[in-house]
């Protein structure tokens, strides 16, 4: 604290800006958590589920010495969660390059 104290001008800009960069960013919603969620069990259900009818129907048609839908299985689920690494890691990358804005700088 300088001891100065801000005109009423000076406090007028600033609670403005203040009240635009909330507006223009409101922020994540619990809502926008919720799909996120969704989102991400989605994307490591899918191809575990697929994954292990594609197995079962494999082992009936094209049986080996190795059970398919454990490995199909097991296979749908690093797909998956690389699929919701990298949509997770992108969501971050928006969240940072939006909320990247400061305007007041007192």
């Amino acid at each position: 604290m300088t001891g100065r104290r801000d005109t009423p001008e000076e406090d007028i800009g600033r609670q403005a800006r203040r009240l635009k960069r909330a507006r223009d960013n409101p922020g994540m919603s619990p809502l926008r958590g919720l799909g996120a969620f969704g989102m991400i069990g989605w994307s490591v259900a899918v191809p575990t589920v697929g994954g292990a009818f594609l197995g079962m129907w494999l082992d009936r048609n094209l049986p080996q010495a190795f059970p398919w839908t454990i490995a199909l299985i097991l296979g749908g689920v690093v797909l998956g969660g690389f699929i919701a690494w990298a949509w997770v890691s992108r969501e971050g990358q928006d969240d940072s390059d939006d909320g990247g804005s400061n305007d007041d700088h007192s």
